[in-house]
């Protein structure tokens, strides 16, 4: 579907990491024709830079100038910071765990939500995330919590970081993502948490297609009452 003069659509997906989000965000975006805007690399891009440039996390005024200064450029399946392509170095394990604490600064939040907006503010969008459906687009014509087991989500991302040629132990990155899932549900600012209005779908035993086809549902039966998008 391209957006043409069709209502600008915004598709709301959050959950916790390895849930499959970005996967199942590509997928719909691409099959929809609508623009994907991938949270989490925002954050490991500004997480990145932070690391090169030896800033302390713990330092709010600086990270917040630093995601402020961030030229973050999102395309298919790519994303460029100051003009430089970090597709494969944001996913390192390091930069991962410098996204999760640089997330919780107010001032970097702020930063990236404006210009999340100001990106879906332009066209029908796909966005994934930790806030979108409760932050960022609080009026999102469909909202997704996407979720998995705590073991299958291991598994997951496990999988990923061996492709990418991260060596990682299982238990080791249980523990991170144990650490993670908790920091990103307590901060302050912006907490992971399920939207009111959003439908819960717990993706353990499911298949990418399986996922895919039954948040086209959900969408069709809020947007187009049940029918195809064309």
């Amino acid at each position: 579907m391209a957006n043409g003069n069709r209502k600008r659509i915004v598709l709301a997906i959050d959950g916790p990491s390895g849930a499959g989000k970005s996967t199942i965000a590509r997928r719909l975006a691409e099959r929809l024709g609508f623009t994907y805007i991938d949270t989490g690399a925002m954050y490991r891009a500004v997480g990145l830079w932070a690391l090169r440039q030896g800033v302390n996390p713990a330092d709010m005024h600086r990270m917040e100038q630093l995601a402020i200064a961030a030229g973050i450029e999102l395309q298919p399946g790519r994303i460029r910071l100051n003009g430089e392509d970090v597709t494969d170095a944001i996913r390192r394990p390091a930069v991962s765990d410098a996204a999760s604490k640089v997330a919780v600064i107010p001032g970097v939040r702020r930063a990236m939500v404006q210009k999340q907006r100001e990106i879906g503010e332009r066209s029908s969008v796909v966005m994934e995330g930790r806030d979108i459906g409760t932050v960022v687009f609080p009026e999102a014509e469909v909202k997704i919590f996407l979720d998995a087991r705590p073991g299958e989500r291991v598994r997951r991302r496990l999988r990923e970081l061996k492709a990418a040629g991260n060596d990682i132990s299982e238990n080791e990155l249980a523990g991170q993502m144990q650490e993670r899932d908790q920091r990103d549900s307590t901060r302050a600012d912006a907490p992971l948490a399920q939207a009111p209005d959003a439908v819960y779908v717990d993706s353990t035993g499911m298949s990418i297609e399986e996922v895919e086809e039954a948040i086209l549902k959900i969408l069709r039966s809020r947007v187009t009452n049940g029918k195809e998008f064309n």
